[in-house]
């Protein structure tokens, strides 16, 4: 099956329309597919939200790739996510986590876990 592909926010930056428009700065948050596992287009400068919605600790993960000049892999592994917290990652550049289809995989161990990406102006 191929992975879930999740919705950036793109943020409204220093100097937003005024007034913003209704729902133009609401982050989706979607439930981890621990079968499939998720995705999202790099810009190289996303920031991953991830809530933990459940009674218990979950994990996420962030996989890297090898990096152009240094051939570094650094994954961000079983990231230990508590009963009702928040994680925010990132920004993520796309040198050393763009996967060769252009996207940044993602997963958790859990649907209870949400995540959200927002495209940082």
């Amino acid at each position: 099956m191929a992975r879930q592909t999740l919705t950036k926010l793109t943020a409204l930056g220093t100097f937003p329309a005024l007034q913003p428009a209704a729902n133009s700065a609401d982050l989706t948050m979607t439930a981890a597919d621990t079968v499939n596992k998720e995705q999202f287009v790099a810009s190289g400068n996303d920031l991953i939200i991830a809530h933990n919605t459940g009674a218990s600790p979950h994990t996420i993960t962030v996989t890297s790739v090898a990096d152009g000049q240094t051939k570094r892999t650094g994954d961000i592994t079983a990231y230990s996510l508590g009963a009702g917290e928040y994680a925010a990652l990132g920004p993520f550049a796309k040198q050393g986590w763009v996967q060769a289809d252009g996207k940044i995989y993602l997963e958790a161990n859990h649907a209870e876990v949400k995540f959200g990406v927002v495209q940082l102006a």
